[in-house]
């Protein structure tokens, strides 16, 4: 999804995986042939504008519902979550997961670190204003933890990361992703 973010990381990410890509900016774009959506970090009230005005938010949410593989770091967790703590507003709301914004606080809360995430093994975590998961329901599972906060969460086709893998250069996060689109074999 390419309407607002940290789009560019996430392509040249999978590129250099072997993954083809395009961007997605209108309804047309989106009507191609795909295995799969990022929804990048950036600022989920613009992205959730976007979406609503050139009418891809219920087109995007029957298709993930479907069994579209998405993956969704930072605003995108947000965009996917059916519970935004203090918003009521609907969103694609296609997770079980409970969220709470700009949970690290403002720009200068931002940190990386580095933690083990199931399936994927160590890797570098890079936190920019980010949220996390408070809660998880349903098939929904717990990947990673920092610091007691769920950060990184599965649900069948679904996968989301408070923290940005676009941003750092190890490339497993975005590999498990694939894995999950039906492309390679997942990292145990």
């Amino acid at each position: 999804m390419a309407l607002q973010g940290a789009f560019i990381e996430h392509e040249r990410r999978l590129q250099a995986l072997g993954a083809e890509t395009f961007e997605v900016r209108q309804l047309a774009d989106w009507n191609q042939p795909k295995d799969g959506l990022v929804l990048p970090g950036g600022e989920s009230t613009t992205q959730l504008k976007l979406l609503n005005d050139l009418g891809l938010l219920e087109p995007v949410r029957r298709d993930i519902l479907a069994g579209l593989p998405v993956f969704g770091t930072c605003a995108g967790l947000i965009l996917l979550a059916k519970d935004v703590e203090g918003e009521p507003y609907p969103r694609l709301s296609t997770m079980d997961i409970r969220v709470r914004r700009n949970a690290y606080g403002r720009q200068l809360g931002s940190f990386a670190t580095e933690h083990e995430m199931e399936g994927v093994g160590r890797i570098p975590m890079t936190f920019i204003r980010a949220p996390y998961i408070e809660s998880v329901s349903g098939d929904a599972r717990v990947l990673a933890e920092v610091d007691g906060h769920i950060v990184a969460a599965q649900q069948g086709n679904q996968l989301v990361t408070a923290f940005h893998p676009e941003l750092n250069s190890d490339p497993a996060v975005h590999r498990y992703f694939l894995s999950i689109c039906g492309h390679g074999k997942p990292l145990a």
